[in-house]
């Protein structure tokens, strides 16, 4: 939930400081994995992307694996998983077009609904923990 929402924080700082093409290639940036300075705010949004992508991802094979998991939380987080791979084609996509203003709009609107499936499925785990706790008692 963090990561995301550092994600959020670093992805509006690269488009309100006009730096979202200063690394114009997808996925690396022109120096390769470890970028030189002029990349670097750029190459750190992709990374903590990458991040949130995984455990994104991951917290969806974990509800998926775990019979006890309440479909709620399977849901939630397949939307999430679901979200998270439009947002990658939609970041490819933003380089690609040279920030086309629709996409970064349209990039913009998933990532709140990628936040929302997250932000739901992290309740949802919660309030299922609670209960199972209550009921033990």
């Amino acid at each position: 939930m963090m990561v995301l929402y550092s994600l959020m924080i670093i992805g509006g700082y690269v488009s309100a400081a006009g730096l979202g093409l200063t690394c114009p290639e997808w996925p690396l940036c022109p120096d390769g994995i470890m970028p030189s300075e002029e990349y670097l705010i750029e190459w750190i949004h992709r990374l903590v992307a990458a991040t949130t992508g995984s455990l994104v991802i991951a917290t969806m094979v974990a509800s998926l694996i775990n019979k006890n998991s309440d479909l709620k939380i399977k849901v939630t987080s397949s939307l999430a998983t679901v979200f998270v791979i439009t947002q990658i084609v939609l970041g490819a996509m933003v380089i690609d077009l040279k920030l086309h203003a629709v996409l970064v709009a349209v990039h913009l609107g998933i990532g709140i609904l990628l936040f929302a499936m997250v932000l739901l499925t992290t309740l949802f785990a919660f309030r299922v923990s609670k209960t199972s706790m209550a009921s033990k008692a």
